[in-house]
């Protein structure tokens, strides 16, 4: 489940990416909604692929 959403993050960045730069031909606001939405989306995924990444068992102790 951690890898999907490290996957989705990555397709979303890309989607968006794409949509920004279709942005210099097609100025429509549609055009512009959709990239703002896959970019929220791909700081979502990685929000959520990160937070998954850390160790939440392992305690870190102020002598180590």
């Amino acid at each position: 489940m951690n890898m999907l959403f490290g996957l989705l993050a990555v397709v979303c960045a890309l989607i968006a990416g794409y949509m920004i730069y279709s942005i210099r031909e097609d100025t429509s606001t549609i055009s512009f909604a959709v990239s703002g939405l896959f970019v929220i989306l791909t700081i979502v995924f990685g929000v959520m692929f990160l937070t998954k990444r850390v160790n939440k068992t392992e305690d870190i102790h102020i002598t180590e």
